[in-house]
């Protein structure tokens, strides 16, 4: 058998499929939102909720 032949030729799919694909179904903390989610930093809030508890939480805002 050649090389090509051994490998496996599957597309990984992207977008959309890829939480599917590494079980990573992310929710907000406070709201259980899984849109406008904010996860730098293992923050894992929603953009709503963040913007509520950015101040307590150290980030400061620029403009």
């Amino acid at each position: 058998m050649s090389e090509s032949e051994t490998e496996d030729t599957r597309e990984t799919p992207t977008g959309e499929q890829a939480s599917k694909r590494t079980d990573e179904n992310v929710a907000c903390r406070r709201c259980n939102r899984k849109q406008g989610l904010v996860g730098k930093y293992d923050i894992n809030l929603c953009r709503q909720c963040f913007r509520e508890v950015a101040r307590p939480m150290g980030f400061q805002k620029y403009r």
